[in-house]
């Protein structure tokens, strides 16, 4: 009797994987990420830059709120700047509540057509509601009412789910997801509800988890950016399978004045490469459907 390591996806080397067709005849495919959240003046923020004094927390945590306003403030005009000027599709997940809250943000990001991506009401662990269901339903509902668009993606705040997480994103009319990190092509997982595509996201190559978890050096990311092209270059030619590279950015991290500068170099070094196109989820998600049902 075999044992499946998830309910979700069965097990596949991504070297058995169905080869999939270059987009647009380019086989390094780029998604941008760019994380905007709210973390509430008057309740403890989900994550800490500066431990207080005697590391005894309490609220308002001004250094820590300050860390996140300073990214939506001064962070993302450079982000949008940055985009905008080259022409690069991102997709946003985005706290639904920042449309209420950072009204002059959201405006910004709809207008220069960000694609916006589910990532709940507020930075709360899934589950952390009592109605998972109505509360996913809320946050698309609110999302979908200000861009006129429908909301085709989610990614849960903090990685988080439940055991029914993926269920309820389904009903909901959800049709990918990026939490589930399990690999270098988009996959799919099994829902009550009909399939759910996985889209590639980054764990090891994510400012969050450079620079705020493992607190490493400005230029980190780059390198480490560097170092994945090389291996998908080497893969692809050895396989002809394309690779995804996703790029997790957060406003407060990647959108610093000590930090902009490397990530506009590596854009740049990507923009430049005759085999790399930039794409947002939904474009992603498209190409990748097309093949399955081709």
């Amino acid at each position: 009797m075999s044992t499946a390591s998830n309910p979700r996806a069965p097990f596949r080397l991504t070297s058995d994987a169905p080869k999939l067709k270059p987009f647009d005849g380019k086989t390094l495919i780029v998604h941008i990420l760019v994380n905007v959240e709210y973390w509430p003046y008057d309740q403890p923020t989900p994550r800490h830059i500066v431990i207080p004094p005697h590391g005894r927390y309490h609220v308002p945590d001004l250094p820590n709120f300050c860390w996140s306003e300073y990214g939506n403030r001064a962070g993302m005009p450079r982000l949008l700047k940055l985009f905008g000027d080259r022409g690069i599709p991102v997709s946003a997940p985005i706290n639904a509540n920042v449309v209420d809250v950072y009204p002059r943000l959201a405006a910004a990001m709809r207008d220069a057509g960000w694609e916006f991506v589910g990532h709940g009401m507020r930075q709360l662990a899934q589950g952390g509601e009592t109605d998972e269901a109505t509360q996913i339903r809320a946050a698309l509902d609110k999302l979908e009412s200000f861009t006129g668009k429908t909301t085709r993606g989610w990614m849960s705040p903090g990685w988080s789910e439940t055991f029914d997480t993926l269920d309820h994103l389904r009903a909901a009319g959800v049709e990918y997801v990026t939490q589930w990190v399990i690999d270098d092509i988009p996959t799919k997982l099994t829902t009550r509800h009909g399939d759910m595509v996985s889209l590639p996201y980054g764990l090891d190559i994510n400012d969050s988890v450079i620079f705020a978890i493992e607190k490493h050096a400005s230029d980190e990311m780059k390198l480490r950016i560097r170092e994945a092209i090389k291996t998908f270059e080497r893969e692809t030619r050895e396989t002809g399978q394309p690779r995804v590279l996703p790029i997790p950015l957060h406003p407060h991290l990647s959108g610093v004045s000590h930090r902009i500068n490397h990530l506009i170099e590596v854009i740049d070094e990507l923009k430049a490469r005759p085999d790399t196109v930039f794409v947002n989820g939904s474009q992603l998600l498209d190409w990748y459907l097309a093949q399955q049902a081709g």
